[in-house]
C-alpha cells in the first residue's frame, strides 16, 4: 500500500505493507530528512496537534495503527544533537518520485537548458505605461498601469496568443513564495496500467486490474501551454536549398532542423527555436510521401558535431515537404492542409509524439526531473493561392502519453485518429481507458462525446508560430556545397572539394595580413557551410580537434569583421594536408600538345595522390559516385562510359 507523508522536507509517498512494523516507515522517513533526531520524530493525522512519538509505537504494525492505502501522515522532528551526529540511517527511501539515498529529489538535480535558467531569473511581468486613468505621480503605480502577470488572460486574448508559454504556465502554477517543502507542480502524464498494483491484492495486469492500478478516464482538451512558441528560420536560403531536391525530382524530402533555443520576447516568457541548417538523412522519396529509418544511424555524430559551433547547436525539430503541383498550372501547388481538411495527418501526429517522447527536457518543476519536449514539426506545403509556405506544430502531452501507452493508431482518413481496442494477450497487453472529447453542436452547446473508435486529430495539436528574423545574421553564410544523401542529384566527394578549392586559389591564401584580402574573404565564405563541414568530418583528413576549429571559425558571427580568425584553420594539420592534395591535383598551364590529342599537360599527376584520397574516403564510409570518373590530367568529372576524357582526350 502507499502511505503519504508530509513534513518540512516536502511531500513523499512510500510503498509499504500493512503488516510492516512502524520502524520500517520510520526508516523511510528518516532518509528524507536532514540531520533529524530519530527519538524526536512524531506523527499525526492532523497538520497541527495530536502528535505521537514514533518511539512509543515500536513493535506495532501499520495496520494496527489504522494506516490504510493512501493515508496522509504529518511528521515533525527536531534536529539531531551534535553529539549524536554519527547515528546512521537504517534504510533507503523509496517514494514515488525516486528520492535518492542522499535525500535529494530528481527535480533538485535536473540540469536545465540555458533558456530555462534565463527565464527563472526573470519575473516575467508584462510592463504597462501610464494611462489617462492614472491619478498618481510619475513614480507611482495603480491598477491601470501595474505590470501584468505573464499568464494574464486579457493580455493573451487581446494579442491573439492562443497558448501560454511554458514558463508563464509554470509561473501560474507555482506559488510566489516557495520553501523547502516545495512540491513540483508538473507530473508527466501516464496512461499505462501500474505494474505491479500498488495494493498488491491481485495479480498484475493483464491477469488482474483494479481502480488503484488502472488509469483514469481521459478527456481530450486543448493544451493550455506550449514548450516552443516560435520557429525562426535564420535565412530563406536554408529553405530554398531544401526545396531544390523536390523542384528537380518531384519527390518529397525530409530533414532534421539544426539550431538552438533562445528567449522569445514576442510572447510573455517565450522560447523560440532558431534554425541554422537542415541536415538530410538517408531516405527514399516518393511523389506522395517518403520512407526513412528511425533511429537515425548518423544522429549521434551530427549531435556532437553541432555542439562544436561557435554557438552550440542541436536538433530542434524536423521538416518535410508535402507538395503536389496543380496539373493545370504546375507553377502552383495544391492547397491540401486547411480547416476543412487537416493540418497534420494522424500518422504524422503519432510520428511527432514518438519523437517528442524520446527527447524530454530536464525540468526542476517536474517530480521526475523531466517534462515535455521542444522537438518542433514543420511542414512545407501549398497555400490557398498555390504558393509554398511553412507551418509549425507540436503535439500535446496527452498525445505523447497515448502513444506511449499504445492506445492510438493512424486512420485511412488523415484527419482522424483511431483508438485501439483493449488487448489482454500476455505478449501485447494493452489497457485502453475511456476516452472522451468535447465539441460544440449545431445549437452552440458543448457536448461530451466518446472518442471510441475515433476522434479528430486537431485535439492533439499545438500551434507554433514561425517566420524569418528582421535582421538576418545566419551562422552559416555559404549555400554552394552539395547536400548530403542526394545520390545522383548532388554527390559529395573529396575531388569535388579540391576542385572548388582550386577555383578559389586556396593554396595561395596564407595566414597573417599578407596576401590577397578578397581571396581570403571568398575562402572564409565558402567554408562557412554546414554541409561542407559535416562532410569533411567524415573524410579522416581532419582530426576531431581540427574539425572543432573549422566549425568554430566557420560559424563565428564576427568572421568577416576579423578575417584573422581564419588563420586558426589555415594553420591546422587537416587544412595543410588538404592543401597538399589541392596543390598536387591542380592542373598546370599547358605549354605544348601531344600530336593526335586535343590537349595536354606539361606535368603528370602521380596516380597515388588519387589512391590516397579514395582510400581515405573508403575508410570513412564515403566515396564518389560510380558514375563519375575524375580525369587525372585535367580533373574534369567524366560521366560517360568511354575510356578517354571528353575534355582533354587523354586516357582516364
Amino acid at each position: 500500500m502507499i502511505v503519504r507523508v508530509r513534513s518540512k522536507d516536502g511531500n513523499f509517498r512510500f510503498d509499504v505493507q500493512p503488516n510492516d512494523d512502524i520502524s520500517v516507515l520510520l526508516g523511510k522517513i528518516l532518509d528524507t530528512t536532514i540531520d533529524a533526531d530519530p527519538t524526536s520524530l512524531a506523527i499525526s493525522n492532523q497538520p497541527r496537534g495530536n502528535e505521537t512519538l514514533v518511539s512509543t509505537l515500536t513493535g506495532r504494525d501499520l495496520k494496527s495503527l489504522g494506516l490504510s492505502h493512501g493515508e496522509l501522515v504529518f511528521v515533525s522532528y527536531k534536529p539531531r544533537p551534535a553529539i549524536n551526529a554519527s547515528i546512521p540511517s537504517t534504510s533507503t527511501a523509496t517514494h514515488s518520485s525516486e528520492t535518492h539515498a542522499t535525500g535529494t529529489r530528481p527535480w533538485e538535480t535536473a540540469e536545465e537548458h540555458p533558456v530555462d535558467k534565463y527565464w527563472r531569473t526573470k519575473d516575467g511581468k508584462i510592463p504597462r505605461g501610464r494611462t489617462r486613468l492614472c491619478k498618481h505621480g510619475p513614480n507611482g503605480m495603480c491598477d491601470y498601469c501595474m505590470p501584468l502577470e505573464p499568464y494574464d488572460t486579457s493580455y493573451h486574448t487581446e494579442h491573439s496568443i492562443k497558448h501560454l508559454s511554458y514558463h508563464a504556465y509554470l509561473r501560474k502554477l507555482t506559488p510566489k513564495n516557495t520553501s523547502s517543502s516545495f512540491v513540483p507542480p508538473l507530473s508527466p502524464l501516464n496512461y499505462q496500467v501500474k505494474v505491479p498494483c500498488p495494493t498488491g491484492s491481485h495479480p498484475s495486469w493483464p491477469a488482474g486490474i483494479c481502480t488503484a492500478c488502472q488509469p483514469s478516464a481521459i478527456t481530450l482538451q486543448s493544451q493550455p501551454f506550449r514548450m516552443v512558441d516560435h520557429l525562426e528560420i535564420a535565412s530563406t536560403d536554408i529553405i530554398d536549398r531544401f526545396l531544390q531536391a523536390w523542384r528537380r525530382t518531384g519527390l518529397q524530402r525530409f530533414g532534421w532542423l539544426i539550431g538552438r533555443y533562445e528567449p522569445y520576447d514576442e510572447v510573455p516568457m517565450g522560447v523560440k527555436a532558431v534554425v541554422e541548417a537542415i541536415h538530410e538523412p538517408p531516405q527514399e522519396g516518393e511523389l506522395d510521401g517518403l520512407s526513412l529509418g528511425i533511429p537515425w544511424e548518423d544522429e549521434p555524430r551530427i549531435r556532437e558535431l553541432a555542439k562544436l559551433a561557435s554557438t552550440p547547436l542541436t536538433i530542434v525539430g524536423y521538416v518535410f515537404t508535402d507538395l503536389d503541383p496543380i496539373p493545370e498550372d504546375r507553377t502552383k501547388n495544391l492547397y491540401k492542409r486547411h480547416p476543412q481538411s487537416f493540418y497534420l495527418s494522424s500518422l504524422e501526429a503519432i510520428f511527432a509524439a514518438t519523437l517528442q517522447k524520446t527527447s524530454p527536457i530536464p525540468s526542476r518543476s517536474s517530480e521526475t526531473g523531466y517534462f515535455g519536449s521542444r522537438v518542433v514539426t514543420a511542414v512545407l506545403t501549398g497555400t490557398e493561392d498555390g504558393a509554398i509556405d511553412i507551418s509549425a506544430y507540436q503535439v500535446s502531452e496527452q498525445a505523447v502519453a497515448m502513444v506511449d501507452a499504445d492506445m492510438i493508431e493512424a486512420s485511412v482518413e488523415p484527419g482522424i485518429v483511431r483508438v485501439k481496442d483493449e488487448d489482454r494477450s500476455q505478449d501485447a497487453a494493452r489497457y485502453v481507458p475511456d476516452v472522451f472529447f468535447r465539441y460544440k453542436n449545431e445549437y452552440g452547446l458543448e457536448v461530451k462525446k466518446t472518442a471510441k473508435p475515433s476522434f479528430p486529430v486537431e485535439y492533439l495539436l499545438v500551434n507554433v508560430s514561425h517566420g524569418f528574423p528582421k535582421n538576418r545574421a545566419p551562422l552559416f553564410r555559404s549555400t554552394k556545397f552539395h547536400i548530403e544523401n542526394r545520390p545522383g542529384l548532388e554527390d559529395q566527394s573529396t575531388e569535388g572539394v579540391i576542385k572548388e578549392l582550386t577555383k578559389l586559389n586556396a593554396p595561395d591564401v596564407t595566414p597573417g595580413n599578407g596576401g590577397d584580402h578578397s581571396k581570403k574573404r571568398a575562402l572564409a565564405e565558402w567554408i562557412s557551410d554546414w554541409h561542407l563541414i559535416a562532410f569533411l568530418a567524415t573524410t579522416q583528413l581532419f582530426s576531431p580537434e581540427n574539425t572543432k576549429t573549422l566549425l568554430e571559425v566557420a560559424s563565428s558571427p564576427n568572421l568577416f569583421d576579423d578575417l584573422s580568425a581564419l588563420d586558426k584553420v589555415l594553420y591546422s594539420d587537416g587544412w595543410q594536408t588538404l592543401m597538399t592534395f589541392t596543390k598536387e591535383m591542380a592542373p598546370a598551364r599547358p605549354t605544348s600538345f601531344p600530336s593526335g590529342s586535343g590537349g595536354g599537360m606539361d606535368e603528370e599527376i602521380p596516380p597515388e595522390i588519387f589512391d590516397q584520397i579514395r582510400e581515405s574516403e573508403m575508410a570513412s564510409g564515403g566515396g564518389t559516385s560510380s558514375r563519375i570518373r575524375i580525369c587525372q590530367y585535367c580533373t574534369f568529372e567524366n560521366t560517360h562510359d568511354g575510356t578517354d576524357c571528353e575534355v582533354c582526350s587523354l586516357p582516364l
